[in-house]
């Protein structure tokens, strides 16, 4: 199969079960926060998500992405069995570790996450999601490692549904503390019986490999630090509105953030198509120039959507919320395009998992969250939530520069003039957007229609060879079809 039409292919339907799981809980935050009385219960159950995030990134410990890359290392099936294997069993002793030292400080988390000590209970359901949504990462892997997209869209699908069906009963019952979370474990748990039914046979504990633990471990830590430092770039901001103003401007700010998150539909199509993708062509002649040529297309789209993204905020914020929530307008377009800087900076970091090197890409992830930090402190006191907005964006962009200086000196990088060009245009629209026409819909969006039209001009010519792509493969694909279509008839 042909690098095009593999990442592709991996781009729609790994990306669409993935935009569906984001999808669903943006078209039901608006009827979640309409059931619940005030914006402090949104925000409670926000931060106790984010608790879990935290907790699963330390129980996992990067031991997902060192998995991945060693499943592909060999095409030995026995080999593989013992990767998932290994990897399964560390990751459920540290998952149990976790959740029981979660439970055991439940009272200093509720306290500095929940803003009140009050809330401690929530504590235990957030334990044992953290178990639940560690052991459920390495257990759905084999599906997604031996390309089986069917059976991941429908996990997709299913999943978040049963979340939110279960919280919009339990909200609708008056539970509005703990519906959320309940709703979250008992779709986890659901989720971890059908994958451990579907990818039982890659699990085996005679299979459990020490020496290759030793392998996987020098991997993973690293990238463990990574996935903390992407907690603390998506999350420490909330943590730091809740302590240094209220939960309820967090609850506000998450609903900004939630709403901005729409790009991680962009972000989630192409994580979820591109591990397969950049692993499984890892050992082409022209990688670097592959993967230099996602990172521009993949930046361009992401610059094109956040210029409209300003233009329409303000009325998407009036038309879907009510008026306690009205204030995280100014959030989302900031929040919208980090995901998407997220998304550019895996891109070309993955340059560093390639050639099993991690810790650059550790070092610079800790700069950017460094960044990230001082700058919510610096912020926050004086510009409320958007500073904290303001800061994640920062942060984001201090790794991303980083990263690419790096990687084009050591030759793992080509970047074209016209995208330097594309993101000066960027940066220039933003800041007329938040200076001078922030809530104006009208001017927004002719400045939207001028930046856009500018950067689709300088890559006007790939866009007309992606469109030959896509009917080369279209093409075929339905020749495949036709051909195996007679050798049937013949057969019969």
């Amino acid at each position: 199969m042909n690098k095009f039409k593999l990442f592709v292919e991996n781009f729609i339907v790994y990306g669409f079960g993935g935009i569906i799981n984001k999808l669903i809980p943006l078209i039901m935050i608006p009827i979640i926060t309409r059931l619940m009385p005030d914006k402090t219960y949104f925000g409670i159950s926000d931060m106790a998500n984010t608790i879990v995030s935290f907790g699963t990134a330390i129980a996992v410990m990067g031991m997902y992405d060192a998995m991945y890359r060693m499943f592909f290392e060999k095409e030995d099936e026995e080999y593989r069995r013992k990767v998932c294997t290994t990897t399964l069993l560390f990751v459920l002793v540290s998952a149990v570790a976790v959740s029981v030292l979660i439970a055991v400080f439940r009272g200093t988390l509720s306290k500095y996450f929940l803003g009140s000590d009050v809330y401690s209970f929530i504590i235990y359901i957030v334990a044992l999601n953290v178990f639940a949504d560690s052991v459920n990462t390495i257990i759905a892997s084999p599906t997604r490692m031996q390309n089986h997209r069917k059976t991941f869209l429908a996990v997709n699908t299913v999943g978040p549904l049963i979340s939110y069906t279960i919280s919009i009963v339990l909200l609708m019952k008056g539970y509005y503390l703990t519906a959320m979370p309940l709703g979250l474990l008992l779709a986890a748990c659901i989720t971890f019986i059908t994958y451990t039914l579907i990818n039982r046979k890659w699990f085996s504990l005679k299979l459990f490999d020490a020496a290759l633990l030793k392998v996987l471990l020098p991997i993973g830590i690293p990238m463990a630090v990574n996935i903390l430092t992407y907690w603390v770039f998506n999350s420490c901001d909330r943590l730091m509105i809740t302590n240094l103003i209220n939960v309820g401007e967090s609850g506000v700010y998450a609903i900004g953030s939630k709403l901005g998150h729409a790009s991680q539909l962009v972000y989630t199509a192409f994580a979820m198509g591109w591990q397969y993708f950049a692993f499984s062509t890892m050992k082409e002649d022209d990688q670097v120039r592959s993967n230099s040529v996602v990172f521009e297309y993949l930046g361009a789209i992401s610059f094109v959507i956040t210029a409209f993204v300003c233009a329409f905020s303000n009325v998407i914020f009036k038309l879907l919320f009510t008026e306690e929530y009205y204030g995280g307008y100014i959030v989302a377009p900031y929040l919208f395009i980090a995901p998407l800087l997220l998304m550019l900076f895996q891109v070309i970091s993955n340059q560093f998992l390639v050639i099993k090197k991690t810790w650059p890409n550790m070092l610079i992830l800790i700069t950017g969250a460094v960044a990230n930090v001082v700058l919510n402190y610096i912020l926050i006191p004086v510009m409320g939530i958007e500073g904290a907005a303001v800061a994640t964006l920062t942060g984001y962009i201090v790794a991303l520069v980083i990263a690419s200086v790096v990687l084009i000196r050591m030759k793992l990088l080509v970047i074209s003039d016209r995208f330097y060009i594309s993101a000066v245009i960027m940066a220039l629209t933003m800041t007329v957007w938040r200076l001078f026409i922030p809530d104006r819909l009208l001017p927004m969006l002719v400045l939207a229609i001028a930046a856009s039209g500018v950067i689709i001009f300088m890559y006007a010519e790939d866009l007309k060879q992606l469109v030959n792509g896509i009917r080369r493969v279209k093409a075929n694909s339905e020749t495949e079809l036709s051909n195996d279509s007679r050798k049937e008839t013949r057969k019969k």
